[in-house]
């Protein structure tokens, strides 16, 4: 009688919880979604932020973040692979798991600094190598913790068969074991890219804001993330209706990423 009591009472408990969670997220995204449709119009997306636009910020976040996508994919990839067919249960691999798990948890204003000290204060100027930089290493170890969970899915008799084909140990790796969890390890990367593009902390500290259209990632660059939190404290009206209608547009861009992700994963499974 008491474990029933106390199981009804742990799913009230559960249940209120959940509702109480998902009340605050449609709230969220009511408010919002009321506040930046109605300053939402089509001339932001063809001005930049010093006309009143986004086009610089859009183009400007995007560009960090796939140069992100580019550093940190490879090595995420590599590092993940090395931990399930190379690693096994040695003590580097126990090491590497491991500060990939305080990596992924690392407040991400810490990597801003960090990536501040390295590549900003050095030349004394914000630039968007830093800002790029800083998303990467915050991208990295979920790409590890994904390539090496979508790996370990992957059945022994695969790897086995191969061997008995004749294949070499990195072929294995690459034509069948890597093409079987494909379908994960890119949900983990379009989960990981919804992840840095929706950042501002570590670009504080390192890619700092540009209000007008520029490709050179050597000096202050565009930043949307940044933008907003800068737009959102000017006292006028006019810039925090466009704070408004830029966050609009990046929960949907962001919302947008992950469920293409759960789709993948659900199609997946």
């Amino acid at each position: 009688m008491n474990r029933l009591l106390l199981n009804r009472v742990v799913l009230v408990l559960s249940t209120l919880s959940a509702i109480i969670g998902i009340s605050f997220l449609f709230w969220i995204l009511i408010v919002l979604s009321m506040k930046g449709i109605g300053a939402l119009n089509f001339d932001i997306f063809f001005k930049d932020l010093v006309q009143g636009g986004i086009r610089n910020l859009l183009v400007g976040q995007f560009t960090m973040a796939l140069i992100a996508t580019a550093i940190g994919v490879p090595v995420g990839m590599m590092a993940g692979i090395y931990l399930r067919e190379y690693g096994n249960n040695s003590l580097l691999a126990s090491i590497i798991r491991n500060l990939s798990d305080v990596m992924m948890s690392a407040p991400s204003i810490v990597i801003g600094v960090f990536v501040f000290a390295m590549m900003v204060a050095p030349v004394n100027q914000y630039n968007g190598w830093a800002g790029s930089v800083a998303l990467s290493i915050m991208m990295i170890p979920i790409i590890i913790s994904t390539t090496d969970n979508m790996l370990s899915l992957v059945p022994k008799e695969l790897r086995e068969a191969g061997i008995a084909l004749g294949g070499s140990k990195h072929k294995i790796i690459m034509q069948i074991v890597v093409r079987t969890a494909k379908v994960g390890i890119a949900t983990g990367m379009l989960l990981a890219f919804a992840r840095i593009v929706g950042e501002t902390a570590p670009l504080l500290f390192t890619s700092a804001n540009n209000s007008y259209f520029t490709m050179d990632l050597t000096g202050q660059f565009p930043s949307l993330t940044v933008s907003i939190y800068n737009l959102a404290n000017y006292p006028d009206s006019a810039s925090r209706d466009l704070a408004w209608a830029a966050s609009f547009v990046l929960t949907v861009i962001v919302l947008f990423i992950n469920l293409t992700g759960k789709y993948l994963a659900r199609d997946k499974g």
